[in-house]
């Protein structure tokens, strides 16, 4: 028998014989029955007593309640069985009239009826003699945070069945073909929040490389969602990148909580926020979606320089909820640097010190600031030029220096908070105290000399001004220091 699809006719179909060819495949299909009503019977007096089980689906069948799924624990304790949710009233009802008066001595509880959840079931044949088929299926369905209530499985192992909530059924389907139909090719679903220069920028490299990551590391990655600080799109087909700007612009009013809502209500195997952003309130987001096993990657340095149980709850939930929790631009930008940290101390090093030029905008400045210039131009260019935030105080004050090396510190095992790191900053007092950004640049002006002094007194020297920071002893600190030029 060919099945044609009559909206695609010049598709290939689906071809029943009356053999198998299996191609090797132990899995041949995957089903789903939705609307699935969950009913248990349990108690410490089913334990050991004959006749329970048979009364049980006695009266469901003598009024006509058909039994899809049934589960028993080892241990006599409890006797689940799955029935179409219409039928849940009713059958509540009859067990428990069946069984009024082992409830009414408390042999066993009223029947639990859950609704609302569905079936998922592995088909194939000869799965018993496949290690790992049971497995592969659970761990596929526990990654994408999809909780199993009951599990089913004949002997023969033709069948393996498991129930899970109703909503969770198209990312069950999708997340299990991916895992034993697709020759190993995963889908990441991705939802971006920033997309100024360095998130357009991202933006540009996922496009460029999305035919090498598909072809190369069978990597098909798609941008769901894409938000800025007024509006925000989704797409569960992917947002086209050749347009997104223009999405972007026609979408709905931004909100981080409603951009959270709807990446949950999306519900997507393999899902991925993306904080591109500087902005606190995003980051203090990175925990709901944790809880979803929604896997974050940030840029965004505040919430790893965050309280240090901030910190560690973030690193908590990564662990428990099987949702990675990268931040390693936030220190090194490109450079692999928490990473190499974490695999040093995995093989069993132990870090005694770390010294560290962190900020490229402290660097621009001192690079090329010298007698010849002015320190307030230089700023002024490292802003232009996309090296400072858009207020460079905060590059400026070293306060973004001190949180790179308390992650480091962190990372390192130190349970240290941004108080603990000693910051003396070389900006005067009058720098430090400006209202706006505006007012920043002028007190720069004011206090040129005093930059010049700093600049002299390093020449002088035969040595560079750099900012570094420092983890010494379990002890850290950012400063301005004078660099011997063979350094």
């Amino acid at each position: 028998i060919l099945i044609k699809n009559t909206m695609e006719p010049s598709a290939n179909g689906t071809l029943i014989t009356g053999g198998a060819n299996t191609n090797g495949l132990t899995v041949r299909g995957i089903s789903h029955i939705s609307n699935i009503a969950l009913l248990t019977l349990e108690g410490n007096g089913m334990v050991g007593i004959p006749g329970f089980s048979k009364r049980l689906f006695g009266t469901l069948a003598y009024h006509k309640v058909n039994v899809i799924l049934i589960t028993q624990a080892s241990s006599e304790h409890s006797i689940c069985i799955g029935i179409d949710a219409k039928d849940a009233a009713q059958a509540k009802n009859v067990v428990d009239t069946a069984f009024e008066h082992e409830i009414a001595t408390h042999k066993i509880k009223p029947i639990l009826v859950e609704t609302d959840l569905a079936i998922v079931a592995l088909v194939g044949d000869n799965m018993k003699n496949q290690q790992g088929v049971s497995g592969k299926m659970f761990s596929t369905l526990g990654k994408n945070n999809i909780n199993v209530r009951a599990i089913a499985q004949g002997a023969s192992e033709k069948n393996i069945s498991a129930v899970i909530a109703n909503n969770d059924v198209k990312k069950a389907l999708n997340s299990l073909h991916e895992t034993f139909f697709e020759g190993n090719i995963k889908q990441i679903n991705v939802f971006i929040t920033g997309v100024g220069n360095v998130g357009e920028k991202l933006i540009d490299q996922i496009k460029q490389q999305k035919k090498y990551l598909k072809n190369s590391m069978k990597i098909n990655l798609r941008i769901i969602g894409l938000s800025n600080s007024k509006t925000m799109v989704f797409d569960d087909d992917g947002i086209s990148l050749k347009n997104w700007k223009t999405l972007l612009s026609k979408g709905e009013k931004a909100s981080l909580n409603g951009f959270l809502e709807t990446v949950k209500e999306l519900n997507m195997r393999n899902s991925i926020f993306v904080d591109v952003t500087a902005n606190y309130d995003v980051a203090s987001m990175y925990s709901s979606y944790l809880k979803q096993s929604i896997a974050v990657v940030a840029c965004n340095k505040i919430a790893a320089a965050d309280q240090y149980n901030n910190y560690k709850t973030l690193k908590y939930l990564s662990l428990k909820n099987n949702a990675p929790y990268l931040f390693e631009t936030n220190v090194g930008a490109g450079l692999p640097i928490i990473d190499t940290l974490r695999n040093l101390i995995a093989s069993g090093d132990k870090i005694n010190a770390i010294y560290a030029v962190l900020s490229g905008s402290l660097n621009f400045v001192f690079n090329n600031f010298d007698d010849t210039t002015k320190f307030h131009d230089i700023v002024q260019q490292a802003q232009t030029e996309g090296y400072t935030e858009p207020d460079p105080r905060i590059d400026l004050s070293g306060v973004d220096v001190a949180r790179k090396i308390l992650i480091l510190a962190r990372e390192s095992g130190l349970e240290l908070n941004l108080e603990d790191i000693e910051n003396k900053p070389f900006l005067t007092k009058n720098n430090l105290e400006s209202g706006s950004v505006d007012d920043f640049y002028t007190t720069l002006v004011d206090d040129e000399a005093h930059f010049q002094k700093l600049y002299k007194a390093a020449k002088a020297k035969g040595c560079q001004l750099k900012y570094v920071a420092e983890l010494v002893d379990g002890k850290a600190k950012v400063g301005l220091k004078e660099i011997p030029a063979d350094h």
